[in-house]
């Protein structure tokens, strides 16, 4: 028994130093022995075979590695990546271009991984596009019908105090004693601003019939459906566009790769691929701009100093961009980059129009 005791002690104490240690679980050395999943013959880190690692780990540790890979992708690659992205990302896109796309995280997933990561924080700090609009057409509507309420009483008021003056009655207004003189002035004053109120809800009739007709008819049914939707509940539409928004982003790259191709459409050097890298690389950055403001915004930084940042640090980076990637000289560059960030704004309106007519606010 004593014997049995004893190999049983062994095995529990083996199972426990490899366990506890560092390097418990290791299968194979690097560049010795076999791959552990195609069984070829090691001579290096990574099976020649299959491609599979050569070391493998059965730690906890490994689990949490292969949690935080597989969810952010947040390898050797995204740090090489990332500084290339935000300061020399024409450099990034030609070496991708020219083949150099194992040390660099894709694209497609560099965009992916921004999109991800920016809706996420929206949904942390609770912002959302509804957020900044609360208020339904109906309800904007009852609004100016109260409001307009409001002014015919105090102007019928005033019509009184007039009738009194004349009397020869002492009429008040906010404390003062005032003469007819004075209460003409003032009734003159209201009836300005209810013909005011008038003409502006004569120029907005869609808010004062509470209608979900938006009056806007482009034969699409599906769009005009999204415009009578945008317009009968501003809140719940908006919240269903960032929503779909996210689903859909992907679409801003084939919106925008036509117009790149536009800046270049005489020359043969370059093809629809490299404007795509082009142009998801640079989608990509952005949304990690967009994330970086947003921070900034929510950590109280200065309101000013975020929007100056917004409003000039996306056109730099473009004319790098530009002047990396396509080997232009600063005018070529400069005239490209005025160019595409009225573009920019063109690909934008016709993302939101593809929204709803896909659906969106379906």
């Amino acid at each position: 028994m004593s014997g049995i005791e004893g190999v049983g002690d062994a095995v529990t104490g083996g199972l426990f130093a490899r366990t506890a240690e560092p390097e418990a679980g290791e299968a194979e050395r690097e560049g010795e022995g076999t791959c552990l999943n195609c069984g070829a013959e090691l001579d290096g880190p990574y099976c020649r075979m299959c491609g599979q690692k050569g070391h493998v780990h059965r730690t906890i540790s490994a689990i949490g590695h292969d949690l935080i890979h597989g969810v952010l992708h947040l390898d050797g690659k995204f740090w090489r990546t990332l500084p290339l992205l935000a300061w020399r990302p024409g450099e990034l896109t030609r070496r991708y271009v020219h083949g150099e796309r194992a040390k660099f995280v894709s694209p497609l997933g560099m965009f992916l991984f921004a999109i991800f990561l920016m809706f996420a924080i929206l949904q942390i700090f609770g912002l959302s596009l509804s957020s900044l609009d609360r208020v339904s057409g109906a309800q904007l509507s009852r609004g100016m019908d109260f409001a307009r309420t409001e002014m015919v009483a105090d102007l019928a008021e005033a019509r009184e105090d007039r009738a009194e003056a004349a009397r020869g009655q002492v009429v008040r207004h906010r404390g003062q004693p005032q003469t007819v003189a004075q209460i003409d002035a003032r009734i003159a004053e209201m009836q300005q601003e209810l013909t005011e109120f008038d003409q502006f809800r004569a120029q907005t009739p869609r808010l004062s019939l509470g209608t979900p007709d938006s009056g806007i008819r482009t034969g699409w049914q599906r769009l005009d459906d999204g415009f009578d939707k945008l317009q009968e509940n501003p809140s719940l539409a908006l919240y269903k566009l960032q929503a779909n928004g996210y689903k859909f982003s992907w679409l801003l790259i084939p919106l925008s790769v036509p117009f790149v191709w536009l800046l270049f459409f005489w020359t043969r050097r370059f093809r629809f691929y490299d404007h795509t890298v082009f142009v998801t690389y640079s989608l990509a950055f952005m949304s990690l701009f967009a994330i970086v403001l947003m921070l900034l915004g929510f950590a109280g930084a200065p309101v000013a100093a975020v929007a100056t940042a917004g409003v000039f640090i996306p056109p730099i980076h473009i004319f790098r961009q530009l002047k990396q990637a396509y080997g232009l000289n600063w005018f070529g560059a400069l005239v490209r980059t005025f160019l595409l960030v009225n573009f920019c704004f063109v690909t934008a309106s016709l993302f939101f129009v593809l929204l709803l007519g896909i659906g969106a606010l379906g």
